[in-house]
C-alpha cells in the first residue's frame, strides 16, 4: 500500500515502495508474499529463469523450446502485472564480452525477455550495470529495442558513486563515477525519453555536489540496500542523516525507492509476528522506516500545490506588446499579493523623499502608470498616498481595450473619478498633458527584459520630470547552466530547430543548477543618456564545483532582479528571490546540443540582446569546452515583437 496520502505529497509516484526479489515460477505466491502479507506496491522480479543460456539450448529442438519465463502471462491479471511486477532482466548478460558466445547469448536473452515483458503489458524493466567502461554493444542493442517500444520504460540499474579524487587513469577498469556511466550509454542511446535510470544507493554517499547532478537527470528508482541501512537505539534499521536528506530529494522528484537484499537486523523477537500471529515479512521493518520519511517529508504548500501541474512543463512568453493579455492571465497576476505590496511599499518611499511632510497638504503628485492593466497597480499606489498621507494625481495608461473597460469599472465603483484619469492608448504614442512625478510600471518578463520593458519605458520616459522617479529603477538578468533532462526531451520531441532555438517560461523542478547565477543585462530608468541603446552582449565563465564530477548541461536557466525604488527589491533570482511570489517562473533557453562539462575546464557562454525595427531578439552560444553551434541567429526562430 503507498506510503502516505498527505500534505499534497498523495499524487505523487514516489509513494509507492517496491521490493527486489529473486526468481520465482509462482508468481502469484510471489505477489501474494510480498504485496499482500509484506505491503509493498510491487515487485522487481526476473522475468527469466538465471540459468537460461539459449546457446545451451539443443539446436534441432529448438522450435519446439519454450522460453524458461517466470509461468505463463495467465497466471495474472493484466492490470496485476501491469501495476504490480517491474521486470528484472538477468544480470548475467555482458554485451560486451570479449567472450563471443556470451555476448551473443545476452544480446538474444536481452531481446527476449524486452519481448516478453512487452507482452505481459508491465510499465518497467529493469536493465543490469554495464559490467565493463565500455557498454557500446549494450547501448546499440538497447537502442534498436528502444525504437520500438511505446509504453515500456526501459531502467539501466547504474551504482550511486564517486570517488573523491580526479578520475582515474584510462587503463583503470575500476568506476570511479558512475555519472560518466550513465551519461555514455544515453548518449549513445540518443537521449531516448523511454530510458531512465536506477541508482543503487550503497552505504557511503558521494559528496552533496555530486549527488545534486542526479536532480537533473531522469532517475527513475533508488534501489536501497538493506546493507546501506544503520541500526537504532531500539535496534530496528534506520539511515544516516545524509541518506534520509537524499531518499526526501528523491521523493520530491518522483522517484520511487525499492528495497532490495537480506535482512540485516536482529529485531526483538516480539516483532516478528504481527497480532493476528501470522509471520511478518522480513523486509516490513525497511519499509516501515522508508513510510517513516515519506510521511514526515513537510507538507507543500499550497501554492506549490496549485503549480504542481507547471512544474517542468514548457510555455511560450507573452507578447504583452504584439498581442492583448486576456482576462485569465490578468486574474492569475493580479492575484500575487506580494508584488502589489512591494509595489506600494516603493511608491509610498518615493512620495515621502518627493514630498517633505510639511508640504503634504498643499503639493500633488503626479504618478502614472504605465501598461495599468485592469487597475492592480493604482490601487497599490492609491494606498501608498493613503498611508503617507500625501496627494496624488494618476493617470492610468493602457493599451487593450478590453482591460480599459475594466479600469472604468473600478474607478467608478471606487469613487476615484477626481483622482484617475484612464488614457486608452499605447504609451509609446500618447502625448501627455502634463510631466510625472513618479512612473510606475510592471513590464518585466521572467528574464527582466524579455517583454520589452526597456524599449516601453523609453518610450514613456518623455513625459517624466527631469528629476522625476521611474519604479522600477534598475533590472538585471541572470543565468545559470543546468542539467534538465526532462525539458531537453520535451523540445527535442517536436524534432525540429525553431523548439531549441526558443526561451520558455517554466516552473524548474527536475533540474541540477550546476554553478551559482551570474548577472547578464542590466538597465536603468529614467535613462538620460545620449547614446541610449537597448543591444547588449555578455560572456560568462561558470566553473562546476571541484568535487562535483562531469555534468551534462542542457541549457541555461533565467531569472530578473529589480530595484523598484531604493532598498525596496523584486526578483526571481534563487538566491535573493522575494518569497512567495508567483508571477514570474524562470525562463529556459535549450541548447541543440548538451555539453559535457568537467570541473576543471569552465563553461564559457555568450548572450546576446539584438534589437530590430520591428523585433528584439536573443542570441546565445557556448564556445567552450566544445563550441555549440549560434542559437536563433537574426530572430529566425523566436524574438518578442514591437
Amino acid at each position: 500500500m503507498p506510503l502516505g496520502e498527505r500534505g499534497g505529497w498523495e499524487r505523487s509516484e514516489s509513494r509507492y515502495c517496491g521490493v527486489e526479489t529473486d526468481f520465482s515460477d509462482d508468481v502469484p505466491s510471489l505477489l501474494s508474499f510480498h504485496i499482500s502479507t509484506g505491503g509493498f506496491d510491487y515487485v522487481l522480479a526476473p522475468l527469466m529463469n538465471p540459468s537460461y543460456r539459449p546457446s545451451l539450448v539443443e539446436g534441432n529442438g529448438s522450435e519446439t523450446q519454450v522460453l524458461p519465463v517466470s509461468g505463463s502471462d495467465l497466471v495474472l491479471s493484466p492490470s496485476q502485472w501491469s501495476s504490480h511486477v517491474v521486470g528484472k532482466v538477468s544480470s548475467w548478460i555482458d554485451l560486451d564480452s570479449e567472450d563471443e558466445v556470451l555476448r551473443m547469448d545476452s544480446e538474444t536473452t536481452l531481446k527476449q525477455e524486452i519481448a516478453w515483458a512487452t507482452h505481459l503489458s508491465l510499465q518497467a524493466c529493469l536493465l543490469p550495470t554495464p559490467k565493463g567502461t565500455s557498454c557500446a554493444n549494450y547501448a546499440r542493442c538497447v537502442n534498436q529495442i528502444l525504437q520500438g517500444l511505446t509504453t515500456l520504460q526501459l531502467w539501466l540499474r547504474v551504482p550511486l558513486v564517486k570517488s573523491d579524487g580526479d578520475s582515474m587513469d584510462a587503463a583503470s577498469e575500476v568506476l570511479t563515477d558512475s555519472w560518466e556511466l550513465w551519461n555514455s550509454f544515453r548518449l549513445l542511446c540518443e537521449h531516448d525519453s523511454k530510458l531512465s535510470v536506477a541508482l543503487d544507493v550503497m552505504s557511503t554517499l558521494p559528496s552533496e555536489n555530486s549527488l545534486g547532478r542526479w536532480m537533473g537527470e531522469s532517475v527513475r528508482a533508488a534501489i536501497l540496500s538493506t546493507d546501506s541501512f544503520l541500526t537504532n537505539a531500539r535496534a530496528y534499521p534506520c539511515l544516516s542523516k545524509r541518506h534520509q536528506k537524499l531518499i526526501a530529494g528523491f521523493f520530491d522528484h518522483a522517484v520511487q525507492v525499492v528495497v532490495s537484499g537480506k535482512p540485516v537486523h536482529d529485531l526483538p523477537k516480539a516483532s516478528d509476528s504481527n497480532t493476528e500471529g501470522t509471520q511478518r515479512h522480513p523486509l516490513r521493518s525497511y519499509l516501515d522506516y522508508v513510510a517513516y520519511l515519506f510521511q514526515k517529508m513537510e507538507p507543500l504548500p499550497e501554492q506549490e500545490r496549485i503549480e504542481l501541474g507547471y512544474r517542468d512543463f514548457l510555455q511560450a512568453p507573452l507578447q504583452p506588446l504584439m498581442d492583448n493579455l486576456e482576462a485569465q492571465t490578468y486574474e492569475t497576476f493580479e492575484r500575487d499579493s506580494i508584488k502589489y505590496i512591494q509595489y506600494q511599499r516603493a511608491v509610498a518611499k518615493a512620495l515621502v523623499d518627493r514630498v517633505p511632510d510639511e508640504k503634504a497638504s498643499e503639493l500633488t503628485t503626479v504618478l502614472m502608470v504605465v501598461g495599468a492593466g485592469r487597475g492592480p497597480l493604482v490601487r497599490a499606489s492609491l494606498q501608498a498616498a493613503e498611508e503617507t498621507g500625501r496627494k496624488m494625481k494618476v493617470y492610468a495608461v493602457e493599451k487593450n481595450p478590453n482591460a480599459v473597460v475594466t479600469l472604468h469599472n473600478l474607478v467608478k465603483m471606487e469613487g476615484w473619478e477626481g483622482i484617475v484619469t484612464i488614457i486608452s492608448c499605447d504609451m509609446r504614442f500618447w502625448s501627455a498633458p502634463e510631466k510625472a512625478d513618479i512612473l510606475v510600471s510592471e513590464l518585466l518578463g521572467s528574464f527582466g527584459d524579455n517583454e520589452l520593458s526597456p524599449e516601453c519605458l523609453d518610450g514613456a520616459q518623455r513625459f517624466l520630470k527631469p528629476d522625476g522617479i521611474s519604479i522600477p529603477s534598475s533590472y538585471t538578468s541572470f543565468i545559470q547552466p543546468v542539467t534538465a533532462s526532462k525539458l531537453y526531451n520535451d523540445v527535442k520531441a517536436h524534432k525540429d530547430l525553431a523548439h531549441f532555438e526558443t526561451a520558455y517560461v517554466v516552473k524548474l523542478h527536475s533540474v541540477a543548477k550546476l554553478a551559482p547565477s551570474q548577472s547578464v543585462f542590466t538597465f536603468t530608468h529614467p535613462n538620460y543618456s545620449t547614446k541610449a541603446n537597448n543591444q547588449r552582449y555578455k560572456k560568462l565563465h561558470f566553473n562546476l564545483p571541484s568535487d562535483a564530477g562531469s555534468a551534462l548541461v542542457h541549457g541555461f536557466a533565467g531569472y530578473f532582479d529589480s530595484v523598484l525604488y531604493k532598498d525596496v527589491h523584486l526578483g526571481i533570482e534563487p538566491t535573493t528571490a522575494t518569497p512567495n511570489m508567483f508571477s514570474w517562473f524562470p525562463i529556459f533557453f535549450p541548447l541543440r546540443k548538451p555539453v559535457e562539462v568537467h570541473p576543471d575546464s569552465p563553461l564559457e557562454v555568450h548572450f546576446w540582446r539584438c534589437c530590430g525595427s520591428s523585433k528584439v531578439w536573443y542570441e546565445w552560444s557556448v564556445s567552450s569546452p566544445t563550441p555549440s553551434p549560434m542559437h536563433n541567429t537574426n530572430g529566425r526562430s523566436y524574438w518578442v515583437g514591437l
